[in-house]
């Protein structure tokens, strides 16, 4: 990196807005590589995971949030929302994502958390299903008279419309600061907790949405031999019922899960990836606190 200019501009943001609304599609698009799975089940982003993006004259830290979960009152949830409301007090500049057209009970609960002192843009994802503009014009500024916002964008986080504009609105808002790590740092995560997550995601996906929640990824073993990376992955469940979805008739759909993990794998980490997985079933797991720390959820 050459010298760093004096108006130099690094903050971490924080990505928050009710589950399915499109968090980690829009942060992959700001950071331009894959970090945070996505999934259209809610609650498959469950780590606070930062992207990070390094332009010339500023650095982005992306937190991404946990969807709100309040249907369900386990340990799990209430590690979750805990998660969200440290990742907001903690952020520079806040996204407050909402599906363009669309403001139901789930968004006003996560528009009531939004922390007053610090700046909030609001982001209109999806705009583009919105045919007609006349009726987003209005619909924003219902939104914007609910509280104050730093400003509106509206985006297409999956047609990559706008979220340079997005970017830059961001900028405006970091404090002037060095940045914080190198210009070739995507993630603070590991890569075995990425290869984690990159499973964790395929499962959620092929699954559909007979699958619950209560499912997570464990990688028994990784290790690296040269560019060669050697992945042992443990699928955990609740039920022999869930085992079997995840298996699927013959293996197939274990099959398909483990190849598109391995593909996503090797694009991530730019080299040969060699995976195993097994599916064990473990009961109880999400409702013990102690159990959730041992999986990772802080």
């Amino acid at each position: 990196m050459n010298a760093i200019p004096d108006n130099f501009r690094c903050g971490y943001i924080a990505i928050v807005g009710r589950p399915n609304v499109g968090k980690s599609t829009l942060m992959n698009v700001l950071i331009g590589a894959k970090v945070s799975i996505t999934s259209r089940k809610a609650q498959t982003t469950r780590h606070r995971i930062t992207g990070i993006q390094t332009r010339d004259d500023a650095q982005f830290i992306y937190v991404d949030t946990p969807g709100f979960q309040t249907r369900h009152a386990n340990a799990l949830n209430k590690t979750l929302n805990k998660t969200v409301s440290n990742t907001l007090i903690s952020a520079d500049v806040v996204l407050f994502l909402l599906e363009a057209g669309t403001f139901g009970p789930a968004d006003e609960q996560v528009l009531n958390l939004l922390p007053k002192n610090v700046p909030v843009i609001l982001v209109l994802n999806k705009s583009d299903h919105v045919k007609d503009k006349a009726v987003l014009m209005p619909f924003a500024q219902k939104i914007a008279a609910m509280r104050e916002f730093a400003a509106v964008v509206p985006v297409s986080a999956k047609l990559r419309f706008q979220t340079d504009a997005l970017e830059n609105e961001i900028k405006n808002h970091l404090p002037q600061n060095a940045p914080v790590f190198g210009p070739d740092d995507i993630t603070d995560r590991s890569e075995k907790f990425l290869a984690a997550e990159i499973v964790r995601e395929k499962v959620f996906r092929l699954s559909g949405d007979e699958l619950p929640y209560t499912s997570t990824v464990l990688i028994e073993q990784f290790l690296q031999e040269g560019n060669l990376r050697r992945v042992f992955a443990a699928i955990l469940v609740e039920r022999d019922t869930h085992k079997s979805m995840i298996i699927g008739n013959k293996g197939a759909r274990l099959k398909e899960i483990s190849t598109q993990s391995r593909l996503d794998m090797e694009k991530l980490f730019g080299g040969p990836v060699y995976l195993e997985i097994w599916v064990k079933v473990k009961s109880g797991w999400a409702d013990n606190e102690m159990g959730l720390r041992a999986y990772g959820y802080e």
